[in-house]
């Protein structure tokens, strides 16, 4: 527990009591009302404050143009159809003005698809759970979905179509075997659905509800990424039907989380608030999660180069930045339309993994810097029990102060330092100056673990003087 003088109150802190899973000690009993009072009553399963850090895999036909100018290729069916634009000019080059999207699934060959080997990579990554595109606004499904159409065709899915696999199956299974939890991403809308281009009602009776009932319990998922909310409310999505179905009566009820977009709810209601490239600098006020690429796209985009994808540095600093602001990170892969993750991509959470192996202990479980909102111009800091950990970003040298602190330090060292050489304190005009070794982790992001006697308790922060 963090005691802060002049307390900081963290509207909706709840206690959680947690299973050895990390799943929620909720009463059996308890049953959800169709309110966000009582909706947004529920607790956040444990599980997910002690995961930190997920894989996004964002997957279908659009990864066989797999190109944009600029933003998200998993766009390219919406913006192929707008006149003029990049995207149209592509396609009209590459494949012809008469080609339609849906021909792209026949080329979502899943060839050389390899979920043992995409889940090896991720359990690599030091990452503890997985989101996957059940389907995306083009409506495009990953599993035996029974719902799954367009204006032109009910051949729509990933067993009919395409790989003729359930692609989804085969992660889910791949993942759970090396114990990763398993989660999908579900669009409310899709563009060319015809019930939703003739009549929103019935696509919501007819086709929202019951494939979103499908996939859930088919597949049980740990999180489940809502999105494609935005053109209509909650009241027209029947939000309440949904989210009183899922956290009652759904198979997975006692440890599914879910994000806050059930219809014009972002930041206001949902177990998890979103943050898309958002740089992790958000609150922890609420339970939050930043998600975003490697790149520019969550779709692979073949229009990106080397520049466009973020350096080892640059991902393992964006961590340690929304855990210290107390999220977590929900980081993308585009596989190809074959079924590879690009090596680039790979490599990249395999470096975080390498790190997280020396550093994990400052990331997995730990609650946000309890000097929260005080920023600190080397870094950040995490916290669990009377340890806190400081996250120094990038070359660092001499002397790094830490105000506000009011415990003692009893000790101070490199974390992974196997000898645990103690580092050099000293008391400044009652702040707490620490001395960094010489050449720490230069262009790295290296922890310094300090142990406090007694609870973590520090100063609120200086109040900014009135404009």
């Amino acid at each position: 527990m963090i005691r802060v003088s002049k307390y900081w109150v963290i509207a909706g802190l709840v206690v959680i009591a947690t299973c050895a899973d990390g799943v929620r000690g909720a009463e059996p009993s308890k049953k959800y009302k169709p309110t966000w009072e009582s909706i947004d009553s529920r607790p956040l399963p444990g599980w997910f404050n002690e995961a930190k850090f997920g894989i996004f895999v964002v997957w279908g036909p659009y990864s066989v143009p797999s190109w944009v100018d600029r933003g998200y290729a998993e766009w390219y069916w919406n913006r192929s159809k707008k006149k003029g634009s990049a995207v149209q000019k592509f396609h009209e080059k590459m494949y012809g003005k008469d080609f339609p999207y849906e021909k792209f699934a026949e080329q979502l060959t899943a060839k050389l698809y390899k979920p043992d080997y995409w889940c090896e990579i991720f359990a690599r990554s030091g990452a503890k759970y997985v989101v996957t595109t059940a389907n995306y606004h083009d409506g495009f499904c990953l599993w035996d979905s029974p719902y799954s159409k367009t204006k032109t065709t009910d051949k729509w899915n990933a067993t009919v179509v395409g790989p003729k696999r359930n692609v989804l199956r085969e992660l889910f299974d791949a993942g759970e075997k090396r114990g990763l939890k398993m989660g999908i991403y579900y669009s409310l809308y899709e563009w060319y659905h015809p019930l939703y281009l003739t009549d929103r009602t019935k696509y919501v009776t007819e086709h929202l509800h019951p494939q979103f009932k499908d996939v859930v319990t088919k597949f049980k998922p740990w999180f489940i990424f809502l999105d494609g909310e935005w053109e209509a409310d909650y009241k027209v999505w029947r939000s309440f039907e949904m989210a009183t179905w899922l956290y009652n009566e759904s198979p997975c009820r006692d440890y599914v989380v879910t994000n806050d977009r059930w219809g014009k709810t972002r930041r206001k209601h949902g177990d998890v608030y979103s943050s898309e490239y958002g740089g992790g600098k958000f609150s922890p006020k609420h339970p939050w999660q930043e998600d975003r690429g490697i790149g520019h796209s969550y779709g692979y985009n073949r229009n990106e180069g080397i520049d466009a994808y973020d350096s080892e540095y640059t991902l393992i600093k964006m961590l340690s930045r929304v855990c210290g602001n107390g999220g977590n990170l929900l980081l993308d892969v585009g596989p190809t339309a074959d079924g590879r993750i690009p090596v680039i991509m790979q490599d990249r959470l395999v470096r975080i993994g390498k790190w997280l192996k020396t550093n994990g202990e400052a990331i997995y479980g730990t609650s946000h810097s309890p000097f929260w909102p005080r920023k600190f111009p080397w870094g950040t800091c995490t916290a669990k029990g009377s340890k806190i950990f400081l996250h120094v970003w990038g070359r660092q040298s001499g002397e790094i102060s830490l105000p506000g602190l009011k415990n003692k330090i009893a000790g101070a060292c490199v974390l992974g330092d196997a000898k645990k050489t103690p580092l050099k304190r000293r008391i400044d005009k009652q702040t707490n100056m620490i001395t960094l070794p010489a050449g720490l982790l230069a262009e790295k992001v290296a922890v310094i673990v300090l142990e406090v006697e007694g609870e973590i308790d520090v100063e609120a922060p200086p109040r900014k003087p009135a404009k």
